[in-house]
Parts: structure tokens; C-alpha cells; sequence
């Protein structure tokens, strides 16, 4: 009796850490402000549909297989149907952070581009530095969320 009362405290242990380490992290207001800015510029990345993930958690852990989180997927299939409770939820905000982190990664790529490309303009001195200056700016501007 005592060895399967501290088998299934052993695996409660187990269950909670993989299901806490798997979750989604949720983006922080700022963050959530920022790629709202970005999608008014038309320069959000949307790699995973948030409602799709949400909708998807309803299934035995679809919701965060969907958005990558496959220990919490596991998880959350050992634990379905209470999981219907949490996994919708868990697959909207790891959906929306895959897309908050790929748009932050394609802007970088893009402004960064941009940057390399005038600043061989100011070595090869086709513009000098107030053009310079005047062109960083509207590129600072061009990828900002603001």
C-alpha cells in the first residue's frame, strides 16, 4: 500500500513539472501592444493561428502539439478531458508567442538588411552622413511598432 501511494506521488511530481515546464509562456502586455503595432504595419509573421490552437485544445492535447509544446501535448493528453480546461488557453498564448518571436525575427532580418545596405552607401561616401542619418531614421521608423 505505502509503495503505490508513493508511486502515484512520484508520478504527480512527474506530471506537474512536465506540465508546467511545457506551458506556453504568455506574452506580456507590451509585447501583446507591440505586434498589434506591427500587424497595423502590415509587418506581423503569423506562423500558428491562435484560434485554430484554442479550438485544437478542445482534443487531447492538439492544442499544444499545434504550438510546438509537445511535453505539455503529452501532458495534457494523459490528463484529457480535465485538460479541456487549460489546453485551449495554453494553445492561444503559445500561438500567439510563436507568432510574436517570428515577427520580431523577421523585422530584425529585414531592418538589419536595410542598415547594411546604407551604411555601404556612406563607405563608398554615395551619401554623406546627414543623408545618412535622415535615411536611419525613416528605417528605425519604417520597423518600429509605433
Amino acid at each position: 500500500m505505502i509503495l503505490s501511494r508513493s508511486k502515484g506521488v512520484v508520478l504527480s511530481v512527474v506530471l506537474s513539472v512536465l506540465m508546467i515546464s511545457g506551458c506556453a509562456t504568455p506574452l506580456s502586455s507590451g509585447q501583446k501592444q507591440e505586434y498589434r503595432g506591427y500587424q497595423a504595419k502590415g509587418l506581423a509573421v503569423e506562423e500558428k493561428n491562435p484560434g485554430a490552437a484554442a479550438a485544437l485544445g478542445i482534443l487531447p492535447g492538439f492544442g499544444s502539439f499545434y504550438v510546438r509544446e509537445y511535453g505539455a501535448g503529452v501532458v495534457n493528453l494523459l490528463l484529457w478531458p480535465a485538460s479541456i480546461l487549460w489546453d485551449p488557453m495554453s494553445g492561444y498564448q503559445g500561438a500567439q508567442s510563436i507568432n510574436y518571436y517570428a515577427t520580431k525575427q523577421k523585422i530584425d532580418q529585414l531592418k538589419d538588411k536595410e542598415i547594411t545596405q546604407l551604411e555601404d552607401q556612406l563607405m563608398m561616401e554615395t551619401i554623406d552622413n546627414r543623408e545618412y542619418v535622415s535615411a536611419k531614421r525613416e528605417i528605425d521608423n519604417k520597423y518600429s511598432a509605433y
